[in-house]
């Protein structure tokens, strides 16, 4: 009997033991999940699968990538928000995330009480851009004979960055009649332009650099504070006599609220080395993409400016989905 006793005692604490061994284990200890905001071969999955790879690299551990597209990055948002804050499902989202807040009355979930930023990749400005027979040949052209007949400009969608910005820009700063044409996303929309079915597009510039160099596409502005490596000659928004205008793409990686203060530290500072690596840098550059490593902290203050910005923007145009 006593033996039997000794042998319980001797399983039970070799049970703590192992147990204490596993809670132990480094992070991660199994495959990462991204859930990407967005579909597949898109602006935020090319930066997602990009990262992806070089960050299961670090960590040892497959990253798999996991399109969930659709009302505006909300169904991908609402997956992750319910999901184990273990760090084991991350969220790779847009600016959309920020601008949702104000653009939905209820998007299913609160950016600030759900979500913990771990850690922006780059960002990239918007670029206004018509087909080459057009006269203009700067923003202010385009507003000149746009004066006292509507604006037709495109975009990926309605609701996204680009349908908001050129409203803003367009409509609220310029006082033009416009008429906003949606496109299920940016590569239906950019072919209307180049096919000179539409006077002007609103998008972000990586899908548009290499049309602008063949020559398909004539820019008028960037929408960045400076101008940009990857179009030294064209001029920015603010250029154009509207001062401060900024509109920046950026992909950055969220996980649940409650997830391990030391798991979002290592993601950041894995995330931050994939920034440095010169591949990355170049392939970023080549799309016209800025790298932006910084802390976990420096990501939170700027989703919680562009959540100010884009509610401004929001609210001057009464652009709204519901």
């Amino acid at each position: 009997m006593h033996g039997k006793i000794k042998g319980l005692y001797v399983a039970a604490a070799c049970f703590a033991l192992c147990g204490a061994a596993m809670a132990q284990a480094p992070y991660p200890t199994k495959p990462v999940r991204v859930v990407v905001a967005g579909a597949a071969g898109g602006f935020i999955d090319t930066i997602s699968r990009m990262v992806g790879q070089k960050l299961s690299e670090r960590l040892g551990q497959p990253v798999i990538i996991e399109n969930r597209g659709g009302a505006g990055g909300n169904i991908a948002a609402r997956h992750v928000a319910a999901g184990d804050p273990d760090g084991y499902t991350l969220l790779a989202t847009s600016p959309q995330i920020a601008i949702n807040m104000s653009l939905y009355k209820n998007p299913g979930y609160d950016l600030f009480r759900e979500f913990a930023p771990v850690a922006l990749t780059g960002s990239t400005p918007g670029v206004f851009v018509v087909h080459p027979s057009n006269p203009a040949n700067s923003l202010q052209d385009l507003i000149r004979q746009s004066k006292g007949k509507p604006l037709n400009y495109a975009t990926p969608g309605v609701g996204t960055s680009s349908h908001i910005a050129g409203d803003y820009l367009f409509r609220s700063l310029a006082g033009l009649e416009v008429v906003h044409v949606p496109y299920p996303g940016g590569a239906p929309a950019i072919n209307a332009v180049v096919a000179n079915q539409i006077e002007v597009i609103s998008i972000s510039m990586p899908p548009m650099v290499g049309l602008i160099k063949q020559g398909r596409l004539k820019p008028l502005a960037v929408s960045s504070l400076k101008r940009v490596d990857a179009l030294p000659n064209v001029p920015t928004v603010s250029e154009a006599g509207f001062a401060d205008f900024e509109e920046r793409s950026w992909v950055g990686f969220f996980v649940p609220a409650k997830t391990g203060r030391d798991v979002i530290d290592k993601l950041n500072a894995d995330i931050n080395l994939i920034l440095a690596l010169p591949e990355i840098r170049e392939k970023f550059a080549a799309l016209g993409m800025d790298s932006e490593p910084g802390s976990a902290a420096q990501f939170d203050a700027y989703v919680r400016k562009e959540f100010t910005k884009w509610a401004r923007f929001v609210k001057s145009t009464g652009v709204s989905v519901d």
